[in-house]
């Protein structure tokens, strides 16, 4: 069965695109067939595994609007098994074009249902708001969404908005929709307040909180201007590190939900 999440949140720079990318990586260098489709159209998953819009003929905003076939619009990227929707700028204006059309809502599931017998794992990193295309990918996560959330109290604020969405997407879109997990980023060993944070979304969300946190790392910062992710720019640093136990631990939960090891 293919795996679909969406990675959201609509507080930026809380570490979503990187999360999304680094657990793509690792997942496809865990033997598993991986597709990572860029829903934002700022584009940096599409530029942090190497692939420049402005290269390419066509894009996420092609499928959804101009109805191109995904076999036109995947890319392949330098890591094995890993493949790619890109983004492109033009996607900002999805949003408008997309309120007329019927079903605007499923336009995503409408491009992807033809695609997913072919990949194992399907993640979805959308933009930094609670747009019509959060909407759509929200609509496609068939097996949850996956919440980045930077240590500190703001962007902790936002998580309220995002559940409430979440719920109205269950209600009237996709009924089987969850939160499937809440990834803890940007880690500062350094400080009190980073602990704290950790502790206050654990006690609110025991079950869904991972276990592995996400360290400030310099090497996570540095990657997405080589066109890598860590696995391949830094995978011995702590950031890369970090996101390979993510991998595990996501694959683990993935087996105790199939019966797997029990």
């Amino acid at each position: 069965m293919t795996r679909v999440y969406a990675f959201a949140n609509q507080k930026g720079g809380v570490g979503k695109t990187t999360t999304a990318v680094s657990l793509a990586a690792y997942l496809s260098a865990a033997g598993n067939r991986v597709l990572l489709v860029d829903c934002d159209p700022q584009a940096n998953a599409t530029s942090s595994l190497g692939v420049f819009a402005d290269q390419l003929d066509y894009s996420l905003y092609d499928a959804l609007i101009n109805r191109v076939s995904l076999d036109r619009i995947i890319t392949l990227t330098q890591q094995l098994r890993l493949d790619l929707v890109p983004s492109a700028p033009k996607l900002a204006g999805a949003d408008v074009e997309m309120v007329s059309m019927i079903a605007r809502e499923r336009l995503l599931q409408r491009s992807l249902e033809p695609v997913l017998t072919r990949y194992d794992h399907i993640l979805m990193d959308c933009p930094p708001s609670l747009s019509l295309l959060t909407v759509n990918a929200l609509t496609m996560a068939r097996h949850g969404v996956i919440i980045p959330i930077q240590c500190e109290y703001l962007p902790l604020e936002g998580l309220g908005r995002l559940t409430h969405t979440i719920q109205l997407v269950r209600e009237n879109l996709n009924p089987t929709l969850r939160i499937f997990g809440i990834v803890m980023t940007m880690f500062d060993i350094r400080t009190n307040l980073s602990q704290q944070v950790v502790e206050e979304v654990r006690s609110h969300f025991p079950d869904l909180i991972f276990d592995s946190v996400i360290p400030r790392n310099v090497r996570l910062s540095e990657a997405p201007s080589y066109g890598e992710p860590i696995i391949s720019y830094a995978p011995n640093s702590p950031g890369g590190q970090a996101y390979q136990a993510l991998a595990r631990e996501l694959l683990a939960r993935e087996h105790r939900e199939n019966g797997i090891g029990r």
